[in-house]
């Protein structure tokens, strides 16, 4: 969950699209409630009133020639896909429109009670969760990885090219085996106490173990709960492909540093890739 826009532009034309969704949905923003963005400013999230009660409005946007359909219908296509045993808020209505420069959609969620476990994708803080939330984690995951579909979350051509970059070599970048994965499970997509599980634009094949090694790579800074995400998930993050797809989701990480993102994880990224290689990696002031 992110802080609004620094772009007061960005700001304002998301809260006017907001309008427009809401009188399209019948619904209208909850009084005095708080703002969650997304991306810079790409998602606009809030809690509102329908007309049969409590709801969530998730509002997205793109540019006009860079929508990207996989991630654009992630959330349709997974509210379709997904099996009902996996714990989510449910999808109630969406409504599409477009402007002379950008695409949205509006989607209307039910409402759920939980707290994200995290305000932010990265931990800083250790989470209050019980035992029976990461049974419940290991639960959605396991059926989470069942579901046939062509969607991909992950793409081989990229570790190919990306892992000797930032990973150096020598380094396999073939991905040992390929499941479904909800493709963002870090800790503010994941509520706590009770599990229920956000945003799943991104969900598609990905290398076997990736939404534990996204986990695991987004509690670095806490050491202690990324023991804990080890303990919990070792039968996944131990196996040899769970070891890969840890290396794959350290490579997107540090990629994204390019940009400017990610960058307090960048050192402890590069100190776990190199404890599971045995070797050093390259440093950008080297």
């Amino acid at each position: 969950m992110l802080t609004e826009p620094e772009d007061p532009e960005v700001t304002a034309r998301m809260r006017t699209a907001r309008g427009l969704a809401c009188t399209e949905l019948e619904i209208r923003p909850e009084r005095e409630a708080d703002e969650a963005w997304g991306w810079h400013g790409r998602t606009l999230s809030l809690p509102v009133v329908a007309p049969d009660g409590p709801a969530w409005l998730r509002l997205g946007c793109a540019p006009s020639d860079e929508v990207n359909v996989t991630f654009w219908d992630g959330s349709v296509t997974a509210e379709q896909a997904i099996p009902d045993s996996v714990p989510r808020p449910r999808l109630h209505a969406v409504h599409d429109w477009s402007d002379e420069q950008w695409e949205y959609r509006a989607e209307l969620y039910e409402r759920v009670t939980a707290r994200p476990a995290s305000t932010t994708a990265t931990l800083t803080a250790i989470p209050d969760v019980p035992s029976n939330w990461w049974r419940a984690v290991r639960a959605g995951l396991d059926d989470i990885a069942q579901v046939p579909t062509e969607r991909l979350s992950v793409h081989q051509p990229f570790l190919k090219r990306a892992m000797p970059q930032f990973l150096g070599t020598p380094i396999d970048t073939t991905a040992p085996s390929w499941s479904t994965a909800h493709g963002d499970f870090h800790w503010a997509n994941l509520c706590a106490p009770e599990l229920r599980i956000f945003d799943w634009e991104g969900w598609g094949l990905a290398p076997t173990g990736y939404d534990a090694a996204v986990l695991h790579s987004h509690s670095l800074l806490m050491p202690s709960v990324a023991a804990t995400v080890r303990h919990e998930l070792r039968d996944v993050i131990n196996a040899p492909e769970g070891r890969y797809a840890e290396l794959a989701v350290i490579t997107q990480l540090l990629h994204s540093t390019i940009r400017g993102d990610n960058l307090e994880l960048a050192d402890p990224l590069r100190r776990r890739a190199e404890h599971l290689l045995g070797r050093a990696v390259p440093h950008p002031d080297e």
